[in-house]
């Protein structure tokens, strides 16, 4: 009986707060084209969604870019906001 509370306790689990604690990147926004006050242009482009956190950017490491292909490579850890 122990076994059987013991197996639904962790299916559960793995049911209802995996899902919770294992957020993916939500990168939606999308930013238009637009020219600078120097006159270069900057194309139009994906980024991350804006928040506070520096470490769900599809910029920082650990993190993938499926615009572009890359491997994020910014240390999270040494930049400020």
């Amino acid at each position: 009986m122990k076994r059987i509370i013991s197996v639904f306790l962790i299916v559960a689990c793995l049911l209802f707060v995996a899902p919770i604690i294992s957020k993916p990147v939500d990168a939606a926004s999308r930013v238009k084209g637009y020219t600078k006050k120097s006159g270069t242009y900057v194309q139009p482009h994906y980024r991350s969604s804006p928040d506070k956190s520096k470490f769900n950017n599809l910029s920082s490491k650990g993190n993938y870019n499926p615009y572009t292909g890359k491997k994020g490579a910014v240390n999270p850890y040494k930049y400020k906001f």
